[in-house]
């Protein structure tokens, strides 16, 4: 694999493309700069590609199917499955960049982004006092970057086991115990039926706000082909269209604690909430496997105090409360966030007070996170093929007219 450790050098212009993070966005979007014959580097903190992908918990498999998940320029294989797994994920990657034979510089993270002081590009400030001078950046860390717990009272000095999801890899440690997962997102719910299945004794899912719940698949038509159909439709017309079709192809659970949500999932959606794909959680929460309680208030030396009232004490508490992008640091300063911490514009697209300056991978989209990856990557690659010829670095062989052969 075409990793290397050794340090990246400063270049003089025509300068490379710097792409920041080695997940798939940063991988995707490298190949497709080399597609138009452009030097991308791609600079990845930790010492292998796909990292956060390899931090999953083990039984976490794509909610999007396999044909509607690859990178440009490789598709995955067919032995792989129709839900590829989170270790085949990570082969995958892996396979891509050796495919393609990347340019990546592993060990080097980028704390930093500035204008050059001349301001015809980009200076990286990284590990080791680098100082790496790139005619374009595509800034691809990844939208599950940095664990996020609330800052619930009592927490700090809780005396039961807390873990961030995370940290979680299966239910082994916690087979015949009683464990609290708090948030209903794709990973809470997972996990919490990862944990009826592993034997815990019981299992409590703190809900906050219902979500809206999915199939992944019903005879054979993913839910993913239906978010593609209505990608681009008016938010409110999807909301009407889901609401019919969630009453007849999810049972009402109202009556376990989940009730039908009063806002509508394409809504819900444009606020960052994707849908639930079920993967066994309708079942266990019918059968009473998985109890739903109010949300978490505070905690209280042993205890967990819930909006009801109520007062739990359970062994462990896995908290599936999200990621932060935690872009800050690397770009605050340069006003290209809103104030929810997201790019101002992603894509092919570069803020107007930043040129040649790109994001990808920070939306989370109904038509499917890789889908998006692998479009935005070839738009950013055209584009930049376009707005900088003559100022990025070229391949051996290429004209700056034409991909390589």
């Amino acid at each position: 694999m075409p990793d290397s450790t050794a340090p990246a050098q400063a270049t003089t212009d025509p300068r490379p493309v710097y792409v920041i993070g080695g997940g798939p966005g940063g991988l995707a979007a490298a190949h497709a700069l080399r597609a138009q014959g452009i030097r991308a580097v791609v600079l990845e903190k930790s010492d292998r590609v796909g990292a956060s992908w390899r931090n999953h918990y083990d039984r976490l498999h794509l909610h999007t199917t396999r044909r509607l998940s690859a990178l440009p320029g490789l598709p995955v294989p067919r032995r792989f499955g129709r839900w590829v797994s989170r270790d085949n994920v990570i082969r995958y990657l892996e396979k891509y960049a050796e495919h393609h034979e990347l340019e990546i510089v592993t060990g080097v993270e980028v704390s930093r982004v500035d204008r050059t002081p001349d301001g015809t590009g980009w200076l990286l400030h990284a590990t080791g006092g680098r100082e790496l001078t790139g005619g374009a950046v595509v800034v691809a860390t990844g939208h599950n970057h940095t664990p996020r717990v609330p800052d619930w009272p009592g927490r700090d000095t809780y005396t039961g086991e807390f873990l961030h999801a995370s940290a979680y890899r299966n239910a082994g440690p916690y087979t015949g115990r009683d464990v609290l997962v708090v948030g209903i997102g794709n990973t809470g719910a997972e996990i919490a039926v990862d944990l009826v299945e592993g034997g815990a004794k019981r299992v409590r899912l703190s809900v906050r706000t219902a979500p809206h719940i999915v199939r992944r698949s019903t005879a054979g038509w993913a839910a993913q082909y239906t978010g593609v159909l209505v990608r681009r439709l008016p938010v409110g017309l999807v909301d009407r269209l889901a609401r019919p079709l969630a009453k007849v192809s999810v049972p009402d659970l109202s009556a376990h604690g989940l009730p039908r949500p009063d806002t509508g999932l394409y809504s819900r959606v444009t606020e960052g909430a994707i849908p639930v794909q079920d993967v066994g959680l309708i079942d266990a929460v019918r059968q009473g496997k998985v109890e739903i309680v109010a949300a978490v208030e505070a905690f209280e030396e042993d205890e967990v105090l819930l909006a009801d009232g109520n007062r739990i004490g359970p062994d462990a508490v896995i908290a599936a409360t999200g990621y932060v992008r935690a872009l800050e640091p690397l770009v605050g300063h340069l006003d290209v966030l809103d104030d929810r911490g997201r790019p101002v514009v992603h894509g092919a697209r570069t803020p107007k007070n930043a040129p040649d300056l790109y994001f990808t991978g920070y939306t989370n989209p109904i038509s499917g996170m890789l889908r998006e990856l692998a479009i935005d990557a070839e738009k950013i690659a055209r584009t930049i093929a376009k707005r900088s010829a003559g100022r990025v670095s070229r391949l051996p062989g290429c004209d700056g007219a034409s991909a390589p052969a």
